[in-house]
């Protein structure tokens, strides 16, 4: 809008706003809402005020976000380990159904077995079918408080670099470009990139070293 002032064009935030929607233009953001409550389920209380994952598998948390394509968008959910911030497991969908989200929970259990699983309050994880699952299982179910995107901010963090460093780079185009493309990127993620709070191992490094911080210190296997 200040590039379009400066050209000498009488323009407002409205007016560039209407002019978007007319040309179908969209701000590249994170949008609101893709996991909606439903009133009728049960809400869980939030276990980890307070609580720091102390080692691999003592809490797992799971997220969607959306990846805006040429024709529509794909929605990406993921279970993360908090400790190592390995990402055990990972599915995309173009609908917003409990499936894939149920799909993506039964890979991580295969694998192995958090303490506690938080999640938000969206219908997807509310459902007797996603909490019956952690429920069987022995798991205790934590659910962020209605709004507090910060209850879950390792998984916040991993979507902000898949943006960032992947997705807002390559502008996907369709379902199978995506779908390729985030592959490599969480292979990447989880096996070359050192993080900073793991002493700059990378998240596979700690997760199957049982969250040793020491060995082969900066360096990615």
């Amino acid at each position: 809008m200040i590039s379009l002032r400066f050209k000498g064009h009488l323009v407002n935030r409205k007016r560039v706003q209407r002019l978007m929607r007319v040309m179908g233009i969209e701000a590249i953001y994170p949008k609101k809402n893709l996991s909606r409550a439903n009133l009728e389920h049960k809400k869980y209380p939030y276990l980890l005020r307070d609580i720091e994952a102390s080692f691999p598998n003592h809490v797992w948390s799971t997220d969607i976000t959306y990846i805006k394509l040429l024709d529509g968008f794909a929605y990406c959910t993921a279970v993360l380990d908090w400790y190592s911030r390995y990402v055990i497991a990972w599915r995309i969908s173009n609908t917003l159904d409990t499936s894939f989200c149920l799909e993506v929970l039964g890979e991580a259990l295969e694998k192995g077995k958090p303490e506690i699983f938080n999640t938000d309050q969206g219908v997807q994880y509310t459902s007797q079918a996603f909490t019956g699952v952690l429920e069987k299982a022995g798991i205790k179910i934590s659910m962020d408080g209605r709004g507090r995107a910060l209850d879950n901010i390792f998984v916040e963090r991993l979507w902000r670099a898949l943006k960032y460093e992947d997705v807002y780079i390559k502008g996907y185009g369709s379902m199978k470009e995506v779908r390729e493309g985030l592959k490599i990127y969480f292979k990447f993620y989880n096996e070359e990139r050192p993080h900073q709070s793991l002493n700059y191992l990378c998240p596979k490094d700690v997760y199957f070293n049982n969250g040793d911080l020491t060995h082969n210190l900066g360096i990615c296997s």
